[in-house]
């Protein structure tokens, strides 16, 4: 259960393709994940900030089974906007739900608050997001940047600039699990903030700087706590988002269990998740494109398999963040990397 796929990225799961924009004097961008052909979608949202968009009817009670994409973005409520570029990108070509002869894109969003980065938000009277979200589903591709890219390009945890991260995992059973995070938190992703990650245990192959667990582990974390409540007062806010896919068959109900399996990986990968002053969210996604139906233990298996792509996704942002000029707190690399 620690075979990654070709690219270690959510793309690794048939059907999905995922585009960047953003904007380093912003300090802000959006993330969009296509979803060809649609496919089941469910959200979890266990943060006590969330900004989102037409996510109530991801609901397994609601009708509308599937959608046709996602969206991630900077920008707090402003970033909302985003999702109306990639409609418009959807609707030249005619991808949505036909209603009364007309068709009708699905693309629910979430946004995560980065407008106190640094960056420039004097964009006049509109925001820039929906023109971004345009563009980045225009550019959607199978390979994509993490790190400081997309709706990660100005985020930040207590003490460490963070970014878009993205891992994938192969089951035993041949099945995809692909996670994409944009990881704006009010925690930290390392412990007592050493160059060690949260999500260690779980790490493949090196691909967050292979350190492994400090030894011994710290015996207080008051410090930190400190470090935390300093650097984010309660009128600002942060936010987790993220997408966890699969290319196994599920229901939408079965797909609404996935986020919330997922969101076991931002408790393993940050430190304390799922605040007051956090939008923690996680949409789910399931392609069908394997053809596989899970049984119980299959399911089971996947479930955890989610919480651990999705750890490894929240690390790998940070691990990949790079230096611009306006940052507010250092890079992983620059502070630990020799």
């Amino acid at each position: 259960m620690k075979t990654t796929g070709p690219g270690n990225l959510i793309t690794d799961v048939e059907g999905l393709l995922v585009g960047n924009v953003q904007d380093t004097d912003l300090n802000s961008g959006v993330t969009t994940v296509l979803c060809e052909g649609g496919a089941v979608a469910s959200v979890q949202v266990l943060g006590g900030a969330p900004g989102t968009r037409d996510t109530d009817l991801l609901e397994p009670h609601n009708t509308v089974d599937s959608v046709h994409a996602l969206v991630l973005s900077g920008g707090s409520a402003y970033g909302l906007d985003a999702a109306t570029g990639v409609q418009a990108a959807l609707r030249e070509r005619n991808i949505g739900f036909e209603v009364a002869g007309f068709c009708v894109p699905i693309v629910p969003s979430a946004i995560l608050f980065d407008l106190a980065n640094g960056g420039n938000k004097d964009w006049g009277r509109y925001p820039p997001y929906r023109e971004m979200g345009y563009a980045s589903a225009n550019s959607a591709s199978r390979a994509f940047q993490i790190g400081t890219a997309g709706a990660g390009t100005g985020a930040l945890t207590a003490d460490l600039k963070a970014g878009l991260g993205s891992a994938s995992l192969v089951m035993d059973n041949g099945v995809t699990l692909g996670a994409l995070v944009a990881v704006n938190a009010v925690g930290t992703t390392n412990v007592a903030g050493g160059a060690h990650f949260w999500a260690a245990p779980f790490e493949v192959d090196g691909e967050f700087g292979g350190l492994g667990l400090p030894s011994p582990l710290p015996q207080s974390t008051t410090d930190l706590r400190i470090k935390f409540r300093d650097n984010h007062s309660p009128e600002g806010a942060s936010t987790t988002i993220a997408v966890i896919a699969t290319d196994a068959v599920m229901t939408k109900a079965e797909a609404k269990r996935l986020a919330i399996a997922a969101h076991d990986g931002f408790s393993r990968a940050i430190w304390p998740s799922h605040t007051p002053f956090d939008g923690d969210l996680i949409f789910s996604l399931a392609t069908g494109k394997s053809g596989k139906q899970l049984d119980v233990n299959g399911f089971l298996d996947l479930c955890a398999g989610a919480a651990a792509v999705m750890s490894r996704a929240i690390a790998r942002g940070v691990y990949h963040a790079t230096a611009q000029p306006n940052d507010m707190l250092p890079t992983w690399k620059s502070k630990f990397g020799k």
